[in-house]
């Protein structure tokens, strides 16, 4: 594998762009199969990855509020063919934290997991499809990607056609 088909990158402007972003990482995404997919949305506070995820969310047909479940740990969303599991560790301070959210329920084939703050989850996580790297900048929000399954680089080629990449 290359760099050229393993990863890429984007510069976002603005929250209008992130959330088109997510709404072109929705289209990109292989069809609900027997096997979860897992992105791990990684960055600071403010970089972006809740907003992307709301993108992605509203892309897949969710219509109600999409807000970082940093509270609660996890939101789930039915979207189309997909169970959508959005789960943000921010306030997590152990990872085995993570064993009584009964999230071993959801490696079922048709959930995607949309995982915020993944580093907070290290051990207690499935295996990663792809990561998302966000970094806020004056104005320009830049994001990296990186496949890490056979699923994930199907994906992410797919994404790096729908971004113009």
């Amino acid at each position: 594998m290359t760099a050229a088909t393993t990863g890429g990158a984007w510069s976002l402007t603005g929250e209008a762009a992130t959330v088109e972003f997510g709404a072109a990482a929705a289209r990109s995404l292989p069809p609900a199969g027997e096997a979860p997919f897992v992105l791990l949305l990684g960055g600071d506070l403010g970089a972006g990855k809740t907003t992307f995820a709301r993108g992605l969310l509203r892309a897949l047909g969710v219509t109600r509020p999409v807000r970082s479940p940093s509270y609660g740990l996890l939101e789930l969303y039915e979207a189309g063919h997909w169970q959508v599991l959005h789960v943000d560790l921010y306030r997590l301070l152990d990872p085995e934290e993570l064993e009584n959210l009964g999230l071993r329920d959801y490696h079922a084939g048709r959930t995607l997991w949309l995982v915020e703050w993944p580093e907070r989850g290290v051990g207690h996580l499935p295996p990663a499809d792809a990561s998302l790297s966000f970094t806020p900048g004056a104005g320009v929000h830049t994001v990296d990607a990186l496949a890490q399954s056979p699923a994930g680089l199907v994906w992410l080629a797919r994404l790096n056609q729908e971004a113009g990449l």
